[in-house]
């Protein structure tokens, strides 16, 4: 899976995603995770003010990496 995320909508889309691809309901996913039912359910509904530190948690957990690149500009 490649996906550009501009929004925490768009991440949240993804682990649901990668989720359901993987066959795990939400509260099992939130207990490979190590976060609470709650916080899965807001990530992926795109809760913008979620926890950085728990938001990577959870990417980890599922096997998604992040990489971060510079943005390339149109020319004007």
């Amino acid at each position: 899976m490649k996906t550009l995320a501009k929004s925490a909508i768009d991440i949240g889309a993804a682990i649901r995603k990668k989720r359901k691809e993987d066959g795990l309901t939400l509260a099992d996913a939130a207990g490979l995770c190590n976060v609470n039912y709650r916080f899965l359910s807001d990530l992926e509904n795109g809760k913008a003010t979620a926890q950085l530190g728990k938001v990577l948690q959870v990417l980890h957990a599922l096997g998604i990496e992040i990489e971060l690149k510079d943005r390339t500009w149109p020319h004007e």
